[in-house]
């Protein structure tokens, strides 16, 4: 299903009136994108974090609690829609184990997190010919599935 239709069935199920959405995938590969995407729609990932230095670059806002997103896989599919229910930014070295476990990957442990984030941050800001540093914000977002 394409994220139109989901959106549509979304707001005729629930009388949704002058709400949007945004819709992505996680990660930066086909693979990562539908594990995450598995596991939101299993509601075992529950959060997500993303490198604050990008949305400043992007001249993005940044997530707000009540926002609306549709999870796509890697082929551009409609998996399920999210609500924002917490944002805070903090240092990557002050993410919570709390936080790390919520997020749902590999052993679930803050040292995977750790591992596999900081990776991705650096690919991500390598685009913009930064680097990465651990003491950078990082914005940490908590959600919930509320459509399938």
């Amino acid at each position: 299903m394409k994220e139109k239709e989901m959106w549509n069935l979304y707001i005729n199920k629930n009388q949704v009136k002058n709400r949007t959405y945004n819709a992505w995938s996680f990660g930066d590969d086909p693979k990562t994108a539908n594990i995450l995407a598995s596991l939101v729609a299993k509601g075992i990932k529950t959060a997500t974090a993303s490198a604050y230095q990008l949305y400043e670059i992007e001249n993005i806002p940044l997530p707000q609690k009540g926002d609306l997103n549709i999870i796509l896989d890697s082929d551009n599919n409609a998996v399920c829609i999210i609500e924002t229910r917490k944002v805070y930014t903090c240092p990557f070295l002050d993410v919570s184990e709390e936080h790390a476990y919520k997020e749902g990957e590999g052993d679930r442990s803050l040292s995977y997190w750790r591992k596999v984030h900081k990776e991705f941050f650096t690919r991500e800001l390598k685009t913009y010919e930064l680097d990465f540093n651990e003491s950078m914000l990082v914005v940490c977002e908590e959600f919930k599935v509320v459509f399938k």
